[in-house]
């Protein structure tokens, strides 16, 4: 990581949200995406990122709202850079917790976000006491205390879909390649095998998944695995096996990867996250 930038990761036990507080000059982060939903609050600086083809500016007080696969990536356009905080959460954590404080949650609905970006005070005031008690530790009283109050003021900026198998907006091709590689994702996949799975030739499929996800079939699996990674890591498993589990030519090729997409190495994440040695 570039001497001038800076990141702080912990994650709480009871609840498995991760918070992230960190700083960046210049280039953050590379196109990338997870499997939780992200509430964050940008405190100081302009904090740039594209996300769903717009390109957003977020300033401080600023909250940032990213769904599950949802493709961004991240960039300082000024000098000062700019420091946010960040709070990863679960899905199913989130929904199941949804279900249980609030009466009328629609049923067989999937979770959303209204907007990317959202400029609620409450809401803003609300992600930053939750990451407080949760990134410093506090007592477990307070730290709920501030969990229910961040789903309290997030109310207003959920949107509850109906539940689908599939997605009407994209290419039912696109579909099947995104659902072979989520079931293939460990194996030495190829173009072709993954032409011939969604029975199109590899031109079409490629300009279809990269119209239907902004990636690539190839950078899509780079980034499938890298969510998985993460979630291996934290349970404790070491980098070296987790490469070879996802399938990884090695250790230090999921190394590159990750520092790419998070600023941090398998091993920091881990011993970040878990509290285990390396």
């Amino acid at each position: 990581m570039d001497k001038r930038n800076w990141l702080e990761l912990s994650q709480d036990a009871e609840t498995g949200i991760e918070s992230i507080r960190a700083h960046f000059q210049g280039h953050a982060y590379d196109p990338h995406w997870h499997d939780s939903f992200l509430l964050g609050v940008t405190e100081q600086g302009v904090q740039q990122f594209n996300c769903r083809r717009v390109r957003h500016v977020s300033t401080p007080g600023k909250v940032i709202m990213l769904e599950p696969g949802d493709i961004h990536d991240g960039h300082a356009p000024t000098d000062e850079g700019f420091t946010y905080s960040m709070l990863y959460i679960d899905p199913h954590w989130l929904e199941r917790e949804l279900h249980a404080l609030f009466e009328h949650v629609p049923a067989n609905s999937q979770l959303g976000f209204c907007a990317t970006l959202s400029q609620d005070a409450g809401l803003s005031m609300a992600i930053n006491q939750a990451f407080r008690g949760l990134h410093e530790a506090d007592l477990r009283i307070v730290r709920q205390n501030g969990i229910d109050q961040l789903l309290d003021a997030l109310t207003n900026h959920l949107d509850w879909r109906k539940r689908q198998d599939r997605d009407p907006r994209l290419p039912l091709v696109a579909q099947r390649a995104r659902d072979y590689l989520h079931g293939n994702f460990a194996e030495d996949i190829g173009l072709d095998d993954l032409a011939q799975a969604c029975s199109v030739d590899r031109f079409r499929l490629t300009r279809a998944f990269k119209a239907a996800f902004g990636l690539a079939p190839h950078a899509y699996l780079i980034q499938l695995r890298l969510a998985k990674a993460r979630q291996l890591l934290a349970k404790g498993e070491l980098p070296a096996q987790v490469a070879t589990t996802l399938g990884f030519a090695d250790q230090s090729h999921l190394g590159r990867w990750f520092r790419r997409a998070y600023q941090l190495t398998p091993a920091d994440y881990r011993k970040r996250c878990s509290n285990l040695p390396d």
